[in-house]
């Protein structure tokens, strides 16, 4: 009987595509002017940073949104603990 090993990763083309739109909708969008709000992404792991808990939530749903229109499943998506930075900065990595 012939067996079948399957392998399941996400699109990394489309992960950084998604990740890049989401970056220019935070530079335009109203509600992220004047904040740290930001996106980046290095190897396999996505930074959400924020001025709270509330926009990286925000971040986090555009993200979500934008990786689903690539059709990107966003249950590869693995939420880490949000940190503090320096300021009133916080972070979280995907």
């Amino acid at each position: 009987m012939p067996s079948f090993d399957t392998v399941c990763e996400a699109d990394v083309v489309e992960v950084k595509n998604g990740v890049e739109n989401t970056a220019k909708e935070i530079a335009t969008r109203f509600d992220f002017k004047g904040t740290s709000a930001a996106i980046e992404i290095k190897d396999k792991e996505i930074s959400l940073i924020g001025d709270s808990d509330f926009q990286l939530a925000q971040i986090d749903d555009i993200l979500r949104n934008k990786l689903t229109k690539r059709n990107v499943d966003i249950r590869f998506l693995d939420k880490g603990d949000v940190q503090k930075m320096g300021g009133d900065k916080v972070k979280q990595v995907i």
